[in-house]
């Protein structure tokens, strides 16, 4: 058999704990965290077991880091939606569900991590469970200040709502059981922020 030259590949320029987190999000995410082995990460990576526990611990403490990161992320969404409508709730509370509403194609074939995860970590002491939980009571908390903000009435009560479409239309979308899923999502979230309005209130359009 004639022999081949193996090209670099683009995981083995990256550092060592990136390469590893890496390949860590693309098995977790296809496969599973219970069905995917440290071994399996390493070799994914282009590293050896020992080099992943020279970073992590445990693979408990390397699932926690991944959904670390990936909660770092979602609340970048909300930095990102004050900093670009500052002072206007309620067009921040728009641009959240137009975060998750773009979101939803790479939902349908992956489903959503967060909820997968809690599904494969019944412990609640688990770290990576833990990591969720603190990251969904920021969200709500968040969110909560924009329903303040925006002066709807009971702000618990109406961010609870937002809350359960945001995380409801994923699964819907996964489970195949709605069509055009984004767009009925943002319908219905402008439906809640603007149903308190009176007539004379029009919300201003964007010149962002």
């Amino acid at each position: 058999m004639a022999s081949t030259v193996r090209r670099p590949s683009r995981v083995a320029k990256l550092p060592p704990r990136e390469r590893i987190l890496d390949a860590a999000e693309e098995l977790f995410q296809r496969e599973g965290i219970r069905r995917v082995s440290v071994q399996a990460i390493a070799e994914r990576a282009e590293t050896t077991k020992m080099a992943i526990y020279r970073h992590f611990a445990t693979k408990d403490a390397l699932v926690a880091e991944w959904l670390r990161i990936l909660a770092a992320d979602y609340q970048a969404a909300f930095d990102r939606v004050e900093a670009e409508h500052p002072d206007r709730p309620r067009e921040q509370i728009l641009g959240l569900a137009r975060f998750i509403a773009d979101g939803l194609p790479e939902v349908s074939h992956r489903g959503c991590a967060f909820i997968n995860s809690l599904a494969e970590l019944p412990e609640r002491s688990h770290p990576a469970r833990q990591v969720i939980e603190e990251h969904k009571a920021l969200q709500t908390r968040r969110l909560v200040g924009m329903c303040a903000g925006a002066g709807l009435p009971d702000p618990e009560q109406t961010a609870a709502e937002i809350t359960f479409l945001l995380e409801g239309v994923q699964v819907s979308t996964v489970n195949g059981s709605i069509d055009r899923t984004g767009d009925r999502l943002m319908r219905i979230i402008e439906a809640i922020v603007d149903r308190h309005r009176s007539p004379g209130d029009a919300p201003r359009a964007d010149t962002d």
